[in-house]
């Protein structure tokens, strides 16, 4: 039977937005990707981030849990021609026995916070080289800005199917959508423990970047995010899923005949590396 991980699969893969190049151009920076190198893509999902940095690695290990997410950036990768990407069931607790070589940069995007903080940076310190480093990035609420009204709408209607969600952030009912919580501090708190945890590894220089980033949705894409969610995956909904589906386009056009979603979101990566003397 399909999984709500497994069923969101190929919606995260479609639908999810991209980093921005500015965080592409800081990596290739920071650990100077000139084609060398290998990178440990860690809680991949489908592979984003792993399928922007094959172009600027030798090789790419995308490691992740659920099957069909990989799946969905192994067909990717294979479409666009990246063969030199590595799609790899496991999770963070067990890295150490997949037997990767000697990593220059681990990357964790939006996934931390589902690993043991504390135990993931020490396994690392073990497969980085001297001047490797872990990074962090994620979407996060910027302070005092308010959602836009269309994810209330979303939300209600979701709600209707599924029943109401455990509240904001990961798991909850923002999930697909959790640069956008009300009131901001979640978000950005959770960005600061992670940060913290680092602090005290072995990778303990650790420097913030933000970026904004304005999106603008189509209602197709919007039906599309919602789905990317495990809390809302195609599976949870059963023979309802095209009731859901027809019931929220249309809540949507009836926000806005024009079929207009923007949203503007902050991204944030930590940067965290040895102390070198």
């Amino acid at each position: 039977m399909s999984t709500p991980y497994a069923s969101a699969a190929p919606y995260y893969a479609r639908y999810r937005p991209p980093y921005p190049a500015e965080f592409y151009e800081l990596l290739a920076d920071r650990f100077a990707l000139d084609g060398s190198q290998t990178v440990l893509d860690l809680g991949a999902g489908p592979g984003p981030i792993t399928l922007a940095l094959a172009p600027l690695a030798d090789q790419v290990y995308a490691v992740d849990p659920e099957p069909a997410m990989l799946a969905e950036g192994a067909r990717l990768a294979e479409e666009r021609g990246l063969a030199n990407t590595a799609w790899l069931v496991g999770d963070a607790a067990g890295i150490g026995r997949l037997c990767l070589p000697r990593i220059d940069l681990c990357v964790i995007g939006r996934a931390f916070h589902l690993m043991d903080r504390d135990r993931v940076p020490a396994d690392l310190d073990g497969m980085l080289a001297p001047r490797g480093g872990i990074v962090l990035v994620d979407f996060v609420p910027r302070p005092g800005v308010p959602r836009p009204p269309w994810a209330a709408v979303v939300e209600e209607v979701c709600a209707r199917f599924l029943g109401p969600g455990p509240g904001p952030g990961p798991g909850g009912a923002d999930e697909w959508d959790d640069a956008d919580r009300p009131g901001g501090p979640e978000g950005a708190e959770a960005a600061e423990d992670a940060e913290d945890h680092l602090a005290k590894s072995p990778f303990s220089r650790v420097e913030t970047f933000t970026w904004d980033q304005t999106l603008r949705h189509t209602v197709d894409q919007v039906v599309g995010l919602r789905f990317s969610c495990p809390s809302s995956g195609p599976a949870l909904f059963g023979d309802r899923r095209a009731a859901f589906e027809s019931e929220l386009r249309q809540a949507l056009l009836d926000h806005d005949p024009a079929g207009r979603y923007s949203r503007t979101v902050r991204i944030r990566a930590a940067v965290a590396t040895r102390h070198r003397p």
